[in-house]
């Protein structure tokens, strides 16, 4: 019989890359990571793992286990959920992993809301990059994300996950005020091309939507400077050390940096939530979900 906290490792390894990854993220030392999965294949009477140099893959048997793995682990943590709300279900903590202008917009408010309408709840907030949410969602360390979709999220119909769409946003153009664009109410994304750029880290979602839209402009920005702060990108931007792509609700206050609209087609940062599929009936996440997308209606 297979048995499930193997199916675990198994997940993580396939989401993590490698041993050691997923022995931190399941709290294990690599070497119990990898005696389960040996009892695993022992179970299943098949090679579900291949060493590639200092990695490990997935085998096609691992893939099939894999499959079923996600259906099984759903299931369990329904059956789990289910003793619990069986229990209580009108108290409860949940943890929620976003990002900092998402708390700041729909995260802070909903908890103010949800002080008042739902007293059992307690709100812990974590504050995570858009692409870092989804990764704690998954991982179990969280039980709601607000994240930015980007050319890196989940697929729409992975199964892992429960989405409900809360906003979306334009992007606006940052320029020095001294930029010949100054004198104009809207610009073409092409005239920025020959300028310095300040960008947002790799990894982050906003970059990846910003060299999209570069890209689908017809250039390469040269990147010279990197901040995941708005506030910091504004302040360079002011100072002349470059142009910047921003998300309008991201920056209230840009300082001296000029904020001109950009002329179609305008990139766009678009926000979910997700919860995990055995968690979305749960009535304080429900109660959560709700509160953010009121919030999100109001922006």
């Amino acid at each position: 019989m297979i048995e499930v906290r193997r199916l675990r490792v198994l997940r993580a390894l396939a989401d993590h890359g490698t041993v050691t990854a997923a022995a931190e993220v399941l709290h294990l030392t690599p070497s119990a990571v990898s005696q389960q999965l040996a009892a695993l294949e022992s179970e299943v009477g098949q090679e579900l793992l291949e060493r590639r140099g200092r990695r490990v893959a997935i085998t096609s048997a691992g893939r099939l286990l894999l499959t079923h793995a996600d259906t099984i682990l759903t299931e369990v943590e329904r059956a789990e959920e289910a003793m619990r709300l069986h229990a209580d279900g009108a108290t409860g903590e949940i943890r929620v992993a976003a990002f900092a202008s998402a708390i700041s917009l729909l995260v802070a408010p909903s908890l103010a809301r949800l002080r008042e309408t739902t007293p059992g709840l307690r709100l812990v907030v974590r504050d995570a990059e858009g692409h870092q949410a989804v990764t704690q969602l998954l991982d179990g360390e969280v039980e709601l994300a607000v994240a930015v979709e980007h050319r890196g999220s989940p697929a729409p119909d992975d199964a892992r996950l429960t989405r409900i769409p809360l906003y979306s946003e334009p992007f606006v153009a940052l320029i020095p005020p001294d930029h010949p664009m100054t004198k104009a109410d809207s610009l073409d994304l092409t005239t920025l091309a020959a300028d310095d750029w300040v960008m947002t880290s790799a990894g982050n979602p906003i970059r990846d939507v910003v060299l999209l839209a570069c890209e689908q402009a017809g250039f390469q920005p040269r990147i010279v400077h990197h901040s995941d702060d708005f506030r910091a990108v504004a302040a360079l931007v002011a100072a002349g050390a470059g142009v910047s792509l921003v998300p309008q609700l991201a920056l209230p206050d840009p300082g001296k940096a000029v904020v001109r609209q950009l002329e179609a087609p305008v990139p766009v940062r678009r926000v979910y939530a997700a919860t995990r599929p055995s968690r979305a009936d749960h009535p304080l996440i429900a109660a959560t979900l709700a509160a953010l997308s009121e919030a999100a209606h109001r922006l």
